[in-house]
């Protein structure tokens, strides 16, 4: 058991609230168990006990040993001299502040409720799927929806850090920003970074120089991408090597490692190659993306923006030189489209909503969400299994945020699911 358990326990109180005693004797009264502190200081801040016949006001410090108070120096600090009651589960030694005051202690060893002790462990040791894959059927749909909702925006704020790092990078310049995050947005996670570093590495301000011409847009792309140091037979990326080892010395760039591309277990629609190719092509066709992006305020109105496809060449071919049995354009498919929306799109909306103190606009990135269908993933196939379905992608990007942060780290105790079921087996 560690000291989390114990700050869950006197936060929801879930111990004979009725028969609490210090170890001195006196009786217990929580009027407040005051305010859940994550941070530096005392557990709990102004909470209001009554001990004896004296109600104080101040804070609550846990322990899951009192002699933990000497191992963590608080005896010589004053931040802890308005400590009122010390919680712990062993009172193994009495504790006195900086003003040699003794703190009165509660001691929790035969004071917790067993259903819930069991329960929690039973979290704890579960090894495979869900840690609450057993419990999932006793929770609250209703509970269940709101957690999501939370979870969401939770999702949406971890997303955005990046996209915060990015513009403080370039400066404040908002398009440059979606350029670079857009060009992550089409490494499609295994190749994420990569795309980002090439981003980087050519400024959307060159791309515009020659965005009349596809073919010096490819050059470009594929040349700072490094994929284009090798001898080649065909003549597509003779041309394209030779395009851009003139451009690479009039705007003196340097190209990324081509090591760094990923195709490993990828399929071949997914290659970095393609990927580039398409890219390449959204650039020419796009004029101020980002504007048009915040005009519109419906997904089937962003969907066209992103209708494109890899240049002739790639028909027959998913790398350079290795031509394939099978010719068909290379579009950018519709699950494809979705991603970018629900992974760089929605999330940069949102940022800026925020940043322009806008709420309509930040509001109307999770409505987005709410009208594209939900990600069929390993993910979502696990909740669905124990009965939670994805209506949308707003649920499906909260189950992610949820199996990713809470579930896989067993933070059981700071998810509303975990806690519905702890306080229900309390309470029954």
């Amino acid at each position: 058991m560690n000291e989390d358990f114990l700050h869950f326990v006197w936060k929801y109180k879930l111990m004979d609230v009725l028969n609490l005693y210090t170890t001195d004797g006196e009786l217990i009264t929580i009027i407040n168990a005051g305010t859940h502190n994550k941070h530096a200081g005392p557990d709990f801040f102004n909470a209001r006990i009554k001990i004896g016949q004296t109600v104080w006001a101040g804070n609550v410090e846990i322990h899951k040993n009192a002699s933990d108070w000497y191992k963590h120096k608080h005896f010589n600090d004053k931040t802890y001299d308005n400590v009122i009651l010390h919680v712990v589960l062993n009172a193994d030694q009495l504790i006195i502040n900086t003003l040699g005051i003794a703190i009165p202690t509660l001691s929790l060893g035969n004071r917790l409720h067993e259903k819930v002790l069991q329960n929690y462990h039973a979290l704890l040791k579960a090894s495979q799927g869900l840690p609450c894959q057993s419990f999932l059927s006793t929770v609250n749909s209703l509970a269940i929806t709101n957690w999501l909702e939370r979870l969401l925006v939770e999702r949406l704020e971890d997303k955005i850090q990046l996209i915060e790092y990015e513009l403080k990078n370039t400066v404040n310049n908002w398009e440059e920003t979606f350029y670079r995050m857009i060009a992550r947005g089409f490494g499609f996670n295994i190749n994420a970074e990569p795309f980002l570093l090439l981003a980087r590495s050519l400024p959307s301000l060159i791309l515009a120089k020659h965005k009349n011409s596809l073919f010096q847009l490819e050059s470009l792309l594929f040349g700072q991408s490094g994929l284009l140091i090798e001898d080649f037979n065909d003549e597509y990326p003779q041309k394209l090597r030779k395009e851009y080892e003139f451009l690479a010395i009039k705007h003196r760039l340097q190209p990324v490692d081509a090591h760094l591309w990923k195709y490993l277990r990828l399929r071949p629609s997914n290659f970095p190659t393609l990927r580039i190719a398409q890219f390449a092509d959204l650039v020419f066709k796009s004029n101020h993306l980002l504007n048009r992006i915040l005009e519109k305020a419906e997904v089937k109105q962003l969907i066209p923006l992103f209708d494109i496809k890899a240049s002739s060449y790639w028909n027959t071919h998913f790398s350079f030189d290795k031509a394939t049995d099978r010719e068909d354009e290379k579009i950018l498919g519709r699950e494809s489209i979705y991603n970018i929306l629900i992974n760089v799109v929605i999330p940069f909306i949102f940022f800026y909503g925020k940043q322009h103190h806008n709420e309509d606009v930040s509001r109307q990135a999770l409505s987005l969400l709410e009208t594209i269908p939900s990600e069929n993933n390993v993910i979502t196939k696990l909740f669905s299994t124990f009965g939670v379905k994805c209506e949308n992608a707003a649920q499906s990007q909260a189950l992610v945020q949820l199996k990713n942060n809470y579930c896989d780290k067993k933070y059981c105790l700071n998810c509303s699911i975990g806690v519905n079921i702890l306080k229900k087996c309390y309470n029954e």
